[in-house]
């Protein structure tokens, strides 16, 4: 009996203590977790505050992108002079494109979606000027300047859908 009694009184000492050291692991693991997550909740909601104001300032560059191609406001700041229609489209399309190239890097603050859209608008634009700038209707830079003036007030801009896009998309941010 003696034997009997040492091993109950063994397991009378350990099943205690293996069933407290379990739920002391479990207890620990939990707390752990639950930490390692809150800190990637303040690390997440820090990077937040720094990458919004840049988030929206790369969305401020792209509605002002979008402005400076717009054809109305492009042939106002872009002078025609004597140059014939497929010079004076070539001269536009070279503005537009350098304005691309500045902003060319906001996209990685844009969503893939909203940078399409852009995209779209700006190739659209590009495929407009050339379309009626070879097309024959126009002959001179200033006829084609009136041609996209007299089409502009009859309709909404390329650019101003993609602006309307941005300002939907900025919504979601909020």
């Amino acid at each position: 009996m003696v034997i009997e009694d040492k091993l109950l009184e063994i397991a009378a000492y350990t099943i205690p203590a293996l069933i407290t050291g379990g739920v002391a692991f479990v207890m620990s693991q939990r707390f752990f977790t639950a930490e390692e997550n809150r800190r990637k909740f303040e690390l997440l909601r820090e990077n937040q505050k720094q990458s919004l104001p840049i988030r929206l300032q790369a969305y401020e560059r792209m509605v002002l992108f979008l402005e400076r191609i717009n054809p109305v406001n492009l042939m106002m700041r872009v002078e025609p002079g004597t140059l014939d229609a497929p010079s004076y489209a070539t001269l536009l399309i070279h503005n537009i494109q350098t304005e691309y190239e500045h902003n060319l890097t906001q996209q990685i603050y844009l969503t893939g979606e909203c940078w399409e859209v852009i995209m779209k608008t700006k190739n659209s634009i590009v495929a407009q000027l050339r379309t009626v700038s070879i097309g024959g209707e126009v002959q001179t830079g200033e006829e084609l300047r009136n041609k996209f003036l007299i089409d502009a007030s009859q309709s909404e801009s390329l650019s101003g859908v993609a602006i309307s896009f941005i300002k939907e998309e900025l919504k979601h941010v909020f």
